[in-house]
Order: structure tokens, then sequence, then C-alpha cells
């Protein structure tokens, strides 16, 4: 056996952040930028020159209005072709953006320990990966294009502001006026944008559970209860979207009915001046054809401000993944060693089930969270605080040992603590205190690779792709043969059942493996778990959903690996582990009793009677 330590690093890794992606495109960024600039002063240029032309058509002054018009087709033409590659530029580019989040997150995501995910709910990680990337690239695009739009329609009405004193006074009042209106509108509704995001995951999650539960529910009968939930769940995401909607309601229809009724006086102030001699026509044309400028200035300064805003809960939000204090990563040592035997011990292992729930903020609270308080020190004033619901100690001070390649069992009612003696050996969880031993060495200091490749896992509840039964079994080992794949369909009892496929090891099994059965999946997850040939192999209520036909085929290939590795069964059906090398009989989180299965059936009473009882 060989081991190297590989020394860890001092400095932390940087907390990623929007500007790390977009860096990397940093030249088509900017053309995109420096295209969307030109195609906007182009909108300039081309109403100036078309109050030109109408001015100089109404002086006869054909030559020169045939080159202006020539002119404003050179220009159009130019446009066009500008927003051609703004628009290819943009999707090739956005895609590529939102595919580097999408799998950085997912990256992440995978890093996360198992108490991670039992603390969130599903919406959680589906927005924060899915979503929100998408958002935050469609809010920067729309960032772009209103800024352009901003600075085009703010030259418009300088322009116009230097026609006539009177026309920009005028102007200036209405600015004031609407850019107070939207201000007050903005501010209101950034108060409930996190509430809403919050009822948005929970939407999500209940989805989720419905689309995936689907037998379950029909099964049950639980449509109407589930209708009852999915109809409670939506109506309140429903209802706090409609009030956020109708501030942007109210507030939008004072405003542009003050923008409405300013921009006629100015057009009827424009008359009025023309017909004192005072206003040009081609300066009356560029003032109408612009009265528009108002509103898209007080419209994209408001919509920057709510896209700045939405840019900034999507980036938080998704880059909270690597926020340690609410989402956990797992935790492993730099010790990396070749050919484990693997022997087990577990030294005064001590561990509590904690279950936290993190506290609901207030609007005025996230609205607070929003903006970037901090304190003193520099954290986030107002970031959610967990609190403790419940704990269960599961174990104090437990100890046992398990010589290698040998198989055992551990057994005992519900609740007892099997399941967690797996999670805690294959470091799903983390002890409290005390240690978990593999070949001596505390797995705390193991690196990954090391753990996991040491150790398969096949849970009572294994997930199966939507891929083929090969490209399933592939994902365990890449390089595997064609005789390694057959070999382990095999020993995992589910050669009868590829042979009548169609198409065989190529048939898609559907997400979830839905088209399969819940013994098929467990069957081939063992096959995936024999594939890799791991010194541990773990068996968690693998063999729950098996006929006793395929639980004896089960049972013949978990014997076939006595002596090769060491196997560890956690089982329901005693029945299924009466050749093992060793029985550890669990009652209320200590081991009370071991020995062989006959052993056990002379000497424990409790052992006898629930053997008794299962086989009535």
């Amino acid at each position: 056996m060989k081991n190297k330590t590989i020394k860890k690093k001092d400095t932390k890794p940087k907390k990623p952040n929007i500007g790390m992606y977009l860096k990397k495109f940093k030249g088509w960024i900017f053309l995109y930028i420096l295209l969307t600039a030109f195609a906007c002063a182009c909108d300039i240029f081309l109403t100036i020159l078309t109050a030109r032309t109408i001015e100089v058509i109404t002086l006869q002054e054909f030559q020169r209005a045939l080159f202006l018009l020539l002119t404003i087709i050179g220009i159009s033409v130019f446009q066009r072709i500008c927003w051609y590659f703004i628009n290819l530029i943009y999707f090739k580019y956005s895609n590529k953006i939102m595919s580097l989040l999408n799998l950085d997150l997912a990256k992440q995501a995978f890093k996360l320990n198992s108490k991670t995910y039992n603390d969130h709910d599903t919406g959680t990680f589906v927005q924060r990966i899915v979503e929100d990337p998408a958002q935050i690239v469609d809010n920067l695009a729309s960032l772009v294009d209103m800024i352009m739009t901003i600075i085009t329609s703010t030259v418009m009405l300088i322009y116009i502001t230097t026609l006539n004193a009177w026309i920009s006074l005028a102007l200036v009042v209405l600015v004031v006026i609407a850019g107070i209106i939207e201000y007050n509108r903005v501010k209101i509704r950034r108060k409930n944008r996190w509430i809403v995001r919050r009822k948005n995951d929970k939407v999500n999650s209940l989805t989720t559970e419905i689309v995936r539960s689907e037998k379950d529910i029909k099964s049950l009968g639980l449509e109407g209860k589930l209708s009852d939930v999915s109809k409670e769940y939506y109506e309140d995401y429903r209802n706090q979207r409609y009030k956020l909607d109708k501030t942007d309601v109210n507030f939008w229809s004072i405003r542009n009915f003050i923008i409405g009724i300013g921009t006629l006086a100015v057009l009827v102030l424009g008359i009025y001046l023309m017909d004192r001699g005072v206003l040009t026509l081609a300066s009356f044309m560029i003032v109408y054809s612009n009265r528009g400028s108002l509103w898209d200035v007080v419209y994209n300064a408001g919509n920057l401000a709510n896209t700045f805003v939405n840019i900034k809960v999507c980036h938080n939000r998704m880059f909270s993944l690597f926020d340690e204090d609410e989402f956990v990563t797992e935790k492993f040592g730099t010790l990396s060693v070749d050919n484990l035997v693997g022997e087990i011990e577990f030294k005064d292992v001590s561990y509590t089930f904690k279950e936290y729930e993190y506290e609901e903020l207030t609007a005025d609270v996230l609205f607070k969270k929003e903006r970037g308080k901090k304190t003193k020190k520099g954290k986030n004033k107002y970031k959610r605080n967990k609190k403790l619901v419940s704990e269960n100690k599961i174990f104090d001070k437990l100890s046992f040992k398990i010589q290698p390649n040998t198989t055992v069992a551990f057994v005992g009612k519900s609740g007892s603590g099997k399941s967690t003696i797996l999670n805690l050996m294959s470091k799903m969880y983390e002890a409290d205190d005390g240690q978990v031993l593999i070949d001596g060495i505390d797995i705390k200091t193991l690196d990954k690779e090391t753990l996991r490749s040491t150790i398969s896992l096949v849970n009572q509840f294994p997930y199966i792709f939507d891929m083929t039964i090969k490209e399933n079994l592939l994902l365990a080992k890449a390089d595997a043969t064609d005789e390694e794949i057959v070999d382990a369909i095999k020993k995992a009892s589910l050669e009868e059942f590829v042979s009548t496929l169609p198409k065989g090891l190529d048939t898609k099994v559907g997400e979830s493996g839905i088209k399969l059965s819940g013994g098929q999946k467990q069957r081939l997850a063992i096959a995936r778990a024999l594939l890799r040939n791991s010194n541990i192999i773990i068996f968690d209520e693998s063999t729950s959903s098996l006929d006793n036909f395929a639980q004896g085929e089960i049972k013949k290939s978990i014997d076939g690996l006595k002596g090769r590795s060491t196997v560890v069964i956690v089982a329901h059906r005693l029945s299924t582990i009466k050749d093992v090398d060793k029985i550890f009989f669990l009652d209320e989180g200590k081991i009370i009793d071991t020995g062989t299965f006959d052993e056990l059936f002379e000497k424990n009473e409790k052992f006898k009677t629930m053997f008794l009882a299962e086989n009535i």
C-alpha cells in the first residue's frame, strides 16, 4: 500500500462573480456594445436628416433632398447590418456564458454535502442553477439596450431643448415629475421582489415533486388533496406576483397619463410658436418625431433600476451556492492512498441528526439585504439565520470493527441507526465526535478520489439517469469493456430482462428510470456498483424491491464477492443475510449483539423474534 500526501494550498478559493465569466468574452462584449452604440447613433442622425429633408423639400431644393435621402438609405442599411451582428453576437455568446454558469453552479452543487440537500427544497437549486443564469444574461443584454436608448433619447431631448427655450422648460418639468413617480415605483417594487422569488421556489419544488411522484399520487388517490395544496401554493405565488405587478400598473398609469398629456401640450406649444414665426417646420418635425423620447428616457430609467436589481438578486442567489454558511460543502483530506484493503472501524463515534429551517425575512429586511447592508466587519448584516428545529442523538461512542474482505450485515428495527452507519462509513454524513477509519486511516484525512473509488454504495432507492442501460453502467466505469458490462449484468440478475428488450443494452430507461420497475432499478444500480469493483461495497436495503427469485440471484452475486471485497449490508429481510460472516444487531443506536446468523438465532430472542415474524 502506497500513501502520498498532497499539500493543500493556503489560499482560499476566490468566490466567483459574473465579471469572471464576462471577462472571457470581453472582446465580443466590447464589439456588442460598440455596434449597439452605432445602431443607436444612427437613430439620432436619421431623425435629424429626415426633418432636414422635409425642410429642403418645402424650399424646393430637390437635388439637396435627393442627396439627404440617399444618405438616409445608407445609414439605414448600416444600422440594419449593425443589428444583424448585434443579434448574432448576443445569441452565440449569451448561450456560451449561460452554459459556463450552469456548469460551474452544477459542479458546486455536486460538492454540497447530503445534509445541505436535506435542509433545502429542490426549487432552491433549480432556480439558482438553471433559471438565474438565464435571467442574469438576459438582463445584462437588456441593460446595454436600455443605456443606449437612454443616451439616444437624452441626446434628442437635449437637441430639442436647443430649438426653443419654452419647449426646453416644458420638457424639463415633465422629466422631473415623471422621474419622481418612477423613483417611487421602483422603491416600492423592490421591497417585495425577494418574497415573490421565495414563493416561486416553493412552486418549483412542489411541481417537481408532483411530476416525480405521479404513480404514488394516482395509486393513493391523492389527486384531490394535492390539487388543493397546489392551488394554495400557486394562488399564494400569484397573489404576491399580482401585488408586485399592481404596483407597476398604478404608477405606470399615472406616469403615462402625465407624459401623454404633457407631450400633447408640448406639440400644441410648438404649433403656437410656429404660428408666431419663432419655430421652423423642420424644428417642429423634430419635436413631433421624437415626442416619444421623453417616455423612453423615463421608462428605461425606471427599468434600468429594476434591471440592476434583477442582476444583483440573480447574482446573489446564484453565487450563494458558494456560501459555506448556508450551503455546506463536503470536506475531504489531502491523503491519497493506493489499494486500500477495506478494514473498517468505528472508534467512539457520536452522531446527532439535526434539522434546521431558515428564517423567512420580511420585505423590509430583504430590501436592505438586497442593497448589500453590511456590518462593520464586512459581513452581510441581513443574512438568513438558520434555526435548530429538532435533534435526535443516534449514536453515543459507537465502536466496532469490520475485517477486510468479509461480508457483514447490520440489522435492527427501523430507527436503530443502520442507514446512518452506512452514511457515516461512506462520508455522506460527518461524525460529531470519534473516528471512522479505513485500514486504520481516519476517512477525514483521505482525499475525495481515494474515498470515492474505495467505496461503492447501492441505495434503497437508487437514481437511474435518463440514458440507455449501457450508458448508465458506463457512468460507473467509463472504460469498461463489453465483457465486463455483460458480466456485471449477469451478476445483478438483469441478463434475462435485457435479453427481452428490442434494443438490449441500448434501451433508454427514461427520467429517473421511469420505464423500469423498482426491482429492475435496484438491479441496474447493483450492476453499476459491481462494475466499479471497489474494495468496499455497501448495500443499503438494495434487495427490498426484488421478488424472491431475483433476491436469490442477487444473494448469489453478493456471496460471490466474498473474499474479494468488504461487503456491508443493511437489510430488513433477515433471510438475505443468512450466509454473511458476521451480523451486528442494533437497538436504539447501540450494538447489543454480534455473531453469525445461527449464533444470533440461538442466543438472541429479539433477533429470533424478528426473523420468525418475517417468515410467518
